[in-house]
C-alpha cells in the first residue's frame, strides 16, 4: 500500500466537498485556506535532480504503539507535524514513544515554497482547550521527551507565544519528568515573544533557518527572513539560562557548500548548539523542485564539519527532519542515524515529504 500523496483529494471539515492540492477551501472554523500551502501551477517546475535514489525510501508506518498513538491524536483533536508533513520517520518515532505535536491548528499564515502545510488567515482563532488536551495526550502517551511546534500565526499580536507558553506549562504540570522541546516560529523577530516561551521552561528552544541566506527569499515566505531567524535564535541563546538552542537546514535546494558552512558559522555565532541537516523533498508539483539529492556519505561529512565548528551535536542524514528522535540528539550519537548504510527500495516504500518543521 502506497503512502497517500499530498495531491490526493481531501475532504473539508464538513466532509462533503473534495479539496485537491492547491485549491481553496473553508475550514470548520469558517476561514478560507489553500490546501498544501501553494496554489496550483499550470506548468509545474521540473525537478532537475531526477528520480529519487534508493536511500530515500521509508517503510510504511505500522505497529501496535503507532496505531495506539494515532487514536490518541484523534481523540484529543491534536495535529501532529509527523502526519501533516507525511514524515518518513513517523513509524520509528511513534513506536519509540516520541512525537511532535503541532499547536495552533493546521493552517499557517505564511506560504513558504517548500512547505505542505495549508495556508490562510485564521483571524485570531485558537482552541482554548489545546493546552489541556496537549498535556493529557503527553501524559497518556507516557513520553519522556516531546517536541511542540506550530504553524506561523502572524494574525496573533504575539505570534502565538503566550499560547505556546501555556501548552508547555500545562505539560510540565501534568508530566513533571517530561522534557519539552519547542520548535517555534520567528515571532516576527520579537524578543519579548521569545522570552515568553523561554519563561515556560522548555529544555530546548528550536527555530529553523531552513536554508542559506542567498536562497531564503526564494524558499521562504516574504514575511520570514534569514536575519530575522538569526535574531530569534540569538535572543533565545542570550536569555535561555541553560536551555539549549537548535536549528535546521534543508539541503538539495541549490545551496553551495561554502554557503552551508557560512550558515553554520552564523548559527554558532548566535549560540546555537544543536543542528539538524536533511534532504529537501518536494511535497507537491506546485512546490520548489529538488535541485540535487545529497548522498549519505556527504551528510556524514557535513556532520563532521558541524562538530568541528563547535556544535554540541549535529544530526545529519537524507531522512533526517528537524524533530527526528530529538531526545537522542542530546546523547551525542547522531540519533542513531546510520549514514554509511544505503537502504534498498522496499516493496510498498513510502515517498516522504518535507515540512516547515
Amino acid at each position: 500500500m502506497k503512502h497517500p500523496h499530498r495531491n490526493s483529494p481531501a475532504l473539508t471539515a464538513l466532509g462533503a466537498i473534495p479539496v485537491v492540492s492547491g485549491a481553496k477551501y473553508r475550514t470548520a472554523q469558517g476561514f478560507s485556506a489553500i490546501r498544501d500551502g501553494q496554489k496550483r501551477r499550470r506548468a509545474p517546475l521540473v525537478d532537475r535532480a531526477g528520480r529519487k535514489p534508493p536511500w530515500l525510501r521509508a517503510k510504511m508506518p505500522s505497529g501496535e504503539r503507532y496505531a495506539g498513538l494515532k487514536r490518541l491524536m484523534r481523540t484529543h483533536r491534536l495535529a501532529t507535524v509527523c502526519e501533516e508533513s507525511h514524515c518518513p520517520n513517523i513509524g520509528e518515532c511513534w513506536n519509540a514513544g516520541t512525537a511532535t505535536l503541532m499547536l495552533m491548528g493546521g493552517v499557517c499564515t505564511r506560504a513558504c515554497r517548500f512547505c505542505a502545510v495549508d495556508t490562510g488567515n485564521p483571524a485570531g482563532w485558537l482552541d482554548p482547550e489545546e493546552p489541556r488536551n496537549a498535556a493529557e495526550t503527553v501524559r497518556l502517551m507516557g513520553l519522556g521527551y516531546v517536541v511542540l511546534t506550530s504553524v506561523d500565526r502572524d494574525d496573533l499580536p504575539d505570534g502565538g507565544a503566550s499560547h505556546f507558553s501555556s501548552c508547555v506549562r500545562a505539560i510540565r504540570r501534568a508530566s513533571p519528568t517530561t522534557a519539552v522541546e519547542v520548535l517555534t516560529p520567528d515571532f516576527r523577530g520579537s524578543e519579548a515573544a521569545v522570552h515568553a516561551v523561554l519563561a515556560s521552561g522548555p529544555a530546548v528552544f528550536a527555530h529553523n533557518i531552513e536554508t542559506v541566506r542567498r536562497l531564503t527569499p526564494r524558499v521562504r515566505d516574504p514575511r520570514a527572513g534569514y536575519d530575522q531567524s538569526l535574531r530569534a535564535l540569538e535572543a533565545a541563546s542570550r536569555h535561555a539560562r541553560g536551555i539549549l538552542t537548535k536549528s535546521s537546514i534543508m539541503l538539495g535546494l541549490g545551496e553551495r557548500h561554502e554557503e552551508v558552512r557560512q550558515a553554520m558559522r552564523d548559527l554558532r555565532a548566535r549560540g546555537v548548539s544543536l543542528l539538524t541537516l536533511g534532504q529537501y523533498l518536494r511535497p507537491t508539483p506546485h512546490h520548489l523542485p529538488v535541485e540535487r539529492f545529497i548522498p549519505p556519505e556527504e551528510f556524514a561529512e557535513w556532520r563532521g564539519e558541524g562538530l568541528a565548528a563547535g556544535f554540541t551535536e549535529v544530526v545529519a542524514g537524507p531522512m533526517v527532519r528537524s524533530s527526528y528522535r530529538a531526545e537522542r540528539a542530546l546523547a551525542g550519537n547522531n540519533a542513531g542515524v546510520a549514514l554509511n548504510v544505503v537502504n534498498a527500495a522496499g516493496k510498498g516504500a513510502a515517498e516522504p515529504a518535507f515540512s516547515c518543521s
